[in-house]
Parts: structure tokens; sequence; C-alpha cells
């Protein structure tokens, strides 16, 4: 495991909810990346632990690596990989998200 997964894998652990974005949670840089904040704040989560990945070029690569995933966002909930902002979408839409947010991260 290189250094940037031993980071990676460090973040993903240190939280119950971890969001890897481009941006901020008060200041996404995509829309993408937005829709998943707005998405976590509808399931209750008012402040998900989350890593901007434009600060970090090694992170930025590696999280797609880590998870074998190509795009960003990236959503974590105790330490199991449940997608990006479609998927987060998707599994929103027919409660699935808000069952696992309250029952792992609640």
């Amino acid at each position: 495991m290189t250094d940037t997964h031993q980071r990676i894998d460090q973040i993903v652990k240190s939280s119950d909810v971890v969001l890897f974005m481009k941006g901020t949670a008060q200041f996404p840089m995509c829309g993408f990346s937005g829709r998943a904040i707005q998405i976590l704040k509808a399931c209750g989560v008012s402040r998900p632990e989350t890593v901007n990945v434009l600060e970090d070029e090694g992170i930025r690569q590696g999280i797609k690596e880590y998870s074998n995933w190509p795009t960003i966002p990236q959503l974590y909930i105790k330490g199991e990989f449940v997608g990006g902002s479609d998927i987060m979408m998707e599994m929103y839409e027919s409660g699935e998200l808000q069952q696992i947010i309250k029952g792992q991260a609640g």
C-alpha cells in the first residue's frame, strides 16, 4: 500500500461519513459535488467529513485507485465505499441511503 493509499485509508476510517469532493461543503467546485452535499444534508448529515481533492493531486488520483471508481465525488460510510453522486441520488430516492446513514452513521 502506498503512502497516499495509507492516508486515504486513515481518512476513510476516521469518520462515519466521508465525502471526497471537489471544493468544500460550503463551496462545492462542481455540480456533482454540490449535489452530493445536498443529498447528505437531506439525509440529516449536517457536517460530513469532506476532503477537497483539488488541494492534493495525490489524493485526487489516489482515491480513484483506492475505490476502483473513476469519478469524484465519492462517498464512504463507516469505511465502506458507497458510490458517486448518481448512485447517491438513486439510493436517496429509494430511501436506501437514509437507512444506511441512520443505521450506521447515526
